[in-house]
């Protein structure tokens, strides 16, 4: 997975925008004000991925490349490392299931506004 692959993956979810609210180097995607994905964009080793609780626990046991999000909320969040562990059709549908749990998540108009 290359960076630009990546974001262009994230920037085609419905009302999916990026900035970098923690710096020039880390790169957030968002959905509605509500981050969904965050990766240093210099050193692209890694992305924070929004995951179910229980989930995430699943995966972190069953993955290498799957640890408790840095600098997040480790109940909700899971650090995924591009070690070559994690296939790119694996790592693009967490993203996407990261964006959906904080799109079901909104209030309902919001969610209404990216059908």
């Amino acid at each position: 997975m290359n960076l630009d692959k990546y974001m262009q993956f994230c920037l085609s979810l419905p009302g999916a925008e990026e900035g970098f609210p923690f710096g020039e180097h880390t790169l957030v995607f968002f959905v509605k004000g509500k981050m969904f994905a965050l990766l240093d964009v210099d050193n692209f080793e890694s992305v924070n991925l929004k995951c179910d609780p229980d989930e995430a626990v699943e995966l972190r046991e069953r993955y290498e490349g799957v640890t408790p999000g840095y600098h997040m909320s480790k109940k909700h969040w899971n650090t995924v490392t591009f070690d070559g562990s994690i296939p790119d059709k694996l790592l693009l549908e967490w993203t996407r299931n990261s964006y959906d749990l904080v799109v079901a998540g909104l209030p309902k108009k919001l969610r209404e506004e990216l059908k």
